[in-house]
């Protein structure tokens, strides 16, 4: 009999072609840069929005980006794989279309696919919503500066762990230089997502294993205690790969 293949399955076949060990995404998706008036990026859509099968749906496009620049074009099948949609989804093809529709509407990618064809071409465009085209970031300025999502993110099975809030707050965390605080009201101005999905994100990824805590006092002459307690956070070790790799290292 034909093997079984799944989302995981594809997930590792698309890394292995790729040969890197993460996969690089600017920061400018996460949060917009300094200076800014609004200091929201794309990823606040995805979070208010609620839609992790698009998150997934980009995180796994940018995964795929070739050095090249060319678009990356799959069978729509492969595609609903990769996504993370169903085997039970009556129509993954409709699924997969509306999926890269959504993204495309919020100048991330470009779609292209032929009259009757099954065939999907995505194309990059950059992480900040602009509709400017990709390139591979190199982090020479804070605009192109880039976190890394390691492979082993995947490989270990926490993308099937953590939820929306957990995923938007390890982006935030790997966003940062280590041990960084999140107050949770200062959320909506930073993010624009709420305080609430702020703690539980935290929380879930603590829980996890996928960050460490550290706890700090600040003076606050006026509060009861006279002191505040302060939370900050950092990736453990093997979710920060180490500095230098560029997004075309190999593996």
């Amino acid at each position: 009999m034909p093997p079984k293949t799944n989302t995981r399955d594809a997930r590792l076949a698309l890394f292995k072609r790729v040969k890197r060990t993460f996969v690089p995404i600017r920061k400018t998706f996460v949060q917009a840069e300094r200076g800014k008036e609004c200091r929201h990026a794309p990823l606040k859509d995805f979070i208010v929005k609620r839609n992790r099968r698009g998150l997934d749906a980009y995180l796994m496009t940018l995964a795929s980006y070739a050095d090249d620049g060319q678009p990356t074009r799959l069978h729509s099948a492969a595609w609903a794989r990769l996504i993370g949609i169903p085997d039970s989804n009556k129509s993954p093809g409709t699924a997969v279309t509306r999926t890269f529709e959504w993204l495309e509407a919020r100048r991330l990618l470009t779609v292209d696919r032929a009259r009757g064809s099954q065939y999907i071409s995505v194309t990059l465009l950059r992480e900040d919503g602009s509709g400017e085209p990709y390139t591979r970031p190199k982090g020479a300025s804070e605009a192109e500066r880039f976190l890394k999502l390691p492979h082993a993110f995947w490989d270990q099975g926490f993308d099937q762990k953590v939820d929306l809030p957990g995923l938007a707050m390890l982006l935030a965390v790997a966003r940062e230089k280590p041990w960084k605080d999140f107050p949770a009201e200062k959320a909506p101005d930073w993010y624009g997502w709420s305080a609430d999905t702020t703690e539980r994100g935290l929380k879930q990824i603590l829980d996890l294993g996928l960050v460490a805590r550290d706890e700090t006092f600040r003076s606050a002459p006026l509060s009861p205690l006279g002191y505040t307690r302060v939370h900050k956070y950092d990736l453990v070790d093997w979710m920060r790969p180490a500095p230098g790799q560029n997004p075309g290292a190999a593996a």
